[in-house]
């Protein structure tokens, strides 16, 4: 007799979180315009939106990803998994997350960013301590909340916004063939 068959599948890729999510599951958006790709992401709103279908969805089917059709959600979620006491090993899940780019009518940038599996939370564990209650005072996520689960959804969508714009980051460094000489310089 064990305490779990697997079926929970605590730390590890599995197609039913996807599917079924676990913990919370956030969704967003944004439309950025194309003056601003152009000036901040120094790129073009085709030349993302062409590096996303072929890294992120093309290049993930053919790996074979579950779930994991994005640019490299695991490192931002990490990151924000240490600062905010939460389980760091459980980014291989919350790594289940899909980009998504088109380009509006307008010919701006639309983004869709869908994590179905965040399990995070604002009490106990890791964020009592000092750094990570820090932290979570800093982004309003600190404690339960005035209703119960309120901070933990917060943090959630915390989680997803600063996920999806490392993918943004990314994804134009990509595009305009600036990821090496970035690393160069800032390394």
């Amino acid at each position: 007799m064990a305490l779990s068959g697997n079926m929970c599948t605590d730390k590890k890729a599995a197609a039913t979180n996807w599917i079924h999510g676990r913990g919370k599951s956030v969704v967003i958006e944004s439309t950025i315009p194309k003056v601003v790709v152009r000036s901040m992401l120094k790129t073009t709103v085709s030349a993302i939106v062409y590096t996303n279908i072929n890294k992120n969805l093309i290049g993930s089917v053919m790996a074979g990803a579950i779930g994991g059709f994005n640019t490299h959600a695991a490192n931002n979620v990490t990151a924000l998994f240490f600062a905010t006491g939460q389980d760091s090993a459980q980014n291989v899940k919350y790594s289940n997350c899909i980009t998504l780019l088109e380009e509006t009518d307008q010919g701006d940038l639309w983004i869709c960013f869908t994590m179905p599996s965040i399990e995070v939370g604002t009490v106990g564990g890791g964020t009592s301590l000092p750094a990570q209650a820090a932290c979570l005072k800093a982004i309003g996520c600190k404690g339960g909340g005035t209703n119960p689960g309120n901070n933990a959804k917060q943090l959630a969508h915390v989680v997803a916004v600063a996920t999806m714009a490392g993918e943004l980051s990314l994804l134009a460094a990509l595009a305009a063939n600036t990821l090496v000489q970035a690393h160069m310089a800032h390394n």
